[in-house]
Parts: structure tokens; C-alpha cells; sequence
């Protein structure tokens, strides 16, 4: 693909992606405005809890696809049928740990009834990702573009017309029940393609056309789908803990207001990671695989360039957050969420840090190098817990933002050390 055509790509990919990010930032300030800041607490900590366990459910079988396809070319359909047994064992032990969460441990009637109604939202998440590397794999860009947007839109169309029409003010278990309902119509949707996919309808781009047969491989087994994905599923665990467990924590160390606070301004930086998010893990990642085995030149090229790149964004991000933070937070949110302002200034450290671990995390992806890259999220995910347990009763809000901001710039140097030393080692000596 050349410049002009990959530009044309990510354009179309960020677009889609920005439009779907807008539909989502959307639907948080009207959740936040609606709800107040107790309730929309609780409804983002649950939220977030559902997502943390998601992981189990895929066990990283999107992301490992998308190696196994770049390694083996055609030959990668193999993966495929085993890779749907361990999804639907994995649904079954996502669906019972949520229940059994919900319902022994001691949460407040509000949590618990949000636990519930939210259980299906990671079986969506889960599809939307499966379909989404599918068309990774087919590079249609534009079809992965809506894909990802439809949810999104979805969502904030359905709690804006439950906040017009409904004659009560709109609670929270509506909210949750928007959130689960689109989860549902995304794995309704998904079942064609994907089942089209295990059938061989494919078209694998990068690797030329398909041969038939293809040449005689055995098939993987389970064991063998789960020791390949397990990497992928505890990076996604990992990411997701020091990313934003702050909002649970919070939740049950200062209350639901104080995660409330929290989730406005861990909203709007989700929404400006939008941009390396796309360029990296829904661009360059497929291609990326093939360059670490067939093209280490380009390969190379691509991190280096990529760093510049991601630490002129990353640091321009950061200056226009800390300028327009504090009036376009009481804009967009009100007069209620004025604390979230100072927080957002903090999280906003991270903004040049995060940039760069799309890049140099990318390189740790590829190859056999999925396992280091494991570790060192897990370390930090390791690592935030007690940093946010220290610094939660201390500062209260703040202190969430200050553990992010220090997690994230523990996770750069381990990124970058081990792209220098296992990854390109022998450029750097």
C-alpha cells in the first residue's frame, strides 16, 4: 500500500473512529447531566467492572488472529473452528463470574441490579472486536470504519430518546439497559460473518491468492488455541486494570460522586487517544505482523517514524489540555463536574507518555515478543493497585490521576526497553 492509499486508510479509520468516539463522548456528558454525579458513578464503575472481566470471554483470540493470519497466511483458517470452542466456554465463565459477583458480594441494591442488566455488554464488546479483525484481515476499511461506529451511535440515540420521552428522569438500570440491549444487536449481527469466515468466505489481503487445497497442516486443539491467545487476553486484562480500574476503586474508596468526578475526565482522554488507537491497533497492526517476519527494514523504519510522530501529538494533546481544560469541562458537563477540571490537567501528563507505548508497545506484539510485552503490562498492572490504594485516600480523585499518569510512564520505559533490546537489538547493540 502506498502513502497516498495508507493515508486514505487511517483518514477513513479515524473518521469512523472519531465519529463513533463522538457518539460515545456524547452519550457520557448526556448519562453524566441526566444522572448526576452519585448515580453516574455508580453506573461508570460497573461499567467499568463489566469491562475489566471482558477479557475472559475472548481470551485475546481477535488480536491473536491477527498474528496467526500474518504469520501463516491462508493457512491460519486452521485456528479458526477450535478458536469458537474457547470463545463460548469463555462466554460461559464471563456470564457466571459477573452473576456470581453481582449477587454474593456486597454491593448496594443499585450496583447490584447494574452488574446484572450490564452482564451481556462484554459478550458485544467481544463481537465487535471479533468482526472488527476480520476486516482487518480483508482491509476493508470502510466497512470496519461503520462497524465500529454503529454501537456507539446506537447507544447515544437510545438514551437520548429515553431522556426526551420517558415521563420519569432516566435512572441508571435504563441506562444499563440501553448498554445491553445494543450489546445483543452486535452479537446478532456478528453471527453471519463470523460463521461465513469459519467457512472459508475470507479475503486475507498481504498474502496473495488463495491456493487450493492449502497445504496440510494439522489442527490446532484447544489447548493449543488458548496457549497461543492467552498473551493477547492478559495484555487486554492488564491494559484495562492500570487504564481504569481508578474508576472502581474510587467507587469503593471515596464513592460513587468521586468516580463520577473521575469518569468526565477519563472520558475526554479516551477520546484523544482515539488517534493512535487507530493508526496502531486498527492500521498498522496486521501489516505490522508481516513486516517483523518478511520485512525487518520497513519494520524498523515504521518505529522510528512512528515515535516522532506519536511524541508531536502526544505533547501537542497535552497543551491543549491543560489550556482548555477547566471551562470545556464545565461546557460539556456542567457546573457539578467543576473538580473534574484539575483532574483532567493530570491525566493530561500522560497524554505524550501514552502516545508513545502505541508505538513502541506495537513492536512487542509481533513475532514471539507477545510474552514480554505481557509481563510488563501485567508488572504495571500490578503496580497501579497499591499505587492507587496509597494515593486514593490520600488525594482522593487526584491521586487516581497521578497513579495513571506514573503507570503509564512505568509501562513507556519497559516498552522502550524492550524494543531497543529484544525487538531491534541488533541495531542498537
Amino acid at each position: 500500500m502506498n502513502k497516498t492509499a495508507a493515508f486514505k486508510a487511517i483518514s477513513l479509520l479515524w473518521l469512523g473512529s472519531l465519529a463513533g468516539a463522538g457518539c460515545a463522548f456524547l452519550t457520557q456528558v448526556l448519562l453524566a447531566r441526566t444522572l448526576g454525579r452519585s448515580d453516574f458513578g455508580a453506573f461508570s464503575a460497573a461499567l467499568s467492572s463489566i469491562t475489566l472481566v471482558t477479557p475472559l470471554a475472548g481470551l485475546g483470540i481477535a488480536q491473536y488472529w491477527l498474528k496467526a493470519f500474518g504469520q501463516e497466511g491462508w493457512a491460519a483458517m486452521r485456528w479458526l473452528k477450535p478458536s469458537f470452542s474457547v470463545i463460548a466456554l469463555g462466554s460461559l465463565v464471563l456470564l457466571g463470574a459477573i452473576g456470581t459477583w453481582a449477587l454474593l458480594a456486597e454491593h448496594e441494591p443499585l450496583t447490584q441490579n447494574l452488574l446484572l442488566i450490564l452482564s451481556l455488554y462484554g459478550l458485544g464488546q467481544l463481537s465487535v472486536e471479533l468482526v472488527s479483525s476480520k476486516l482487518q484481515l480483508e482491509e476493508q476499511y470502510q466497512r470496519l470504519a461503520l462497524w465500529q461506529f454503529l454501537p456507539h451511535f446506537l447507544r447515544c440515540l437510545l438514551v437520548a430518546v429515553l431522556a426526551l420521552t420517558l415521563p420519569q428522569p432516566l435512572g441508571a438500570q435504563h441506562c444499563a439497559g440501553v448498554f445491553s440491549l445494543i450489546a445483543v444487536a452486535c452479537l446478532l449481527l456478528a453471527i453471519t460473518p463470523l460463521r461465513r469466515m469459519t467457512h472459508g468466505q475470507l479475503q486475507l489481503k498481504g498474502h496473495g491468492p488463495r491456493s487450493a487445497p492449502l497445504p496440510e497442516r494439522q489442527a490446532p486443539s484447544v489447548g493449543q488455541v488458548i496457549a497461543g491467545s492467552w498473551p493477547f487476553g492478559i495484555a487486554a486484562l492488564s491494559h484495562l486494570i492500570y487504564f481504569q480500574s481508578n474508576i472502581v476503586l474510587l467507587k469503593h474508596l471515596s464513592g460513587n460522586s468521586a468516580a463520577g468526578v473521575y469518569s468526565v475526565a477519563f472520558t475526554v482522554m479516551g477520546a484523544v487517544y482515539l488517534l493512535p488507537g487507530v493508526i496502531y491497533q486498527r492500521f498498522l497492526l496486521p501489516k505490522m505482523h508481516r513486516w517483523a517476519r518478511h520485512d525487518p527494514e520497513t519494520f524498523y523504519q515504521v518505529y522510528r517514524q512512528g515515535n516522532r510522530l506519536m511524541l508531536l501529538l502526544g505533547t501537542l494533546a497535552l497543551v491543549l489540555i491543560v489550556l482548555t481544560a477547566d471551562w470545556a469541562v464545565l461546557l460539556l458537563f456542567g457546573q457539578a463536574y467543576q473538580e473534574a477540571g484539575p483532574v483532567l490537567k493530570i491525566l493530561a501528563l500522560s497524554a505524550p507518555l501514552s502516545f508513545l507505548t502505541f508505538s513502541a508497545g506495537a513492536t512487542l506484539v509481533t513475532q514471539e515478543h507477545m510474552h514480554t510485552k505481557v509481563r510488563y503490562m501485567a508488572l504495571v498492572a500490578l503496580l497501579n493497585v497499591p499505587l492507587n490504594l496509597a494515593l486514593i485516600p490520600l488525594f482522593d480523585v487526584r491521586g487516581a490521576a497521578l497513579a495513571t499518569v506514573l503507570s503509564n510512564g512505568l509501562l513507556l520505559w519497559f516498552y522502550v526497553h524492550g524494543a531497543r533490546h529484544l525487538v531491534f537489538h541488533t541495531r542498537y547493540g
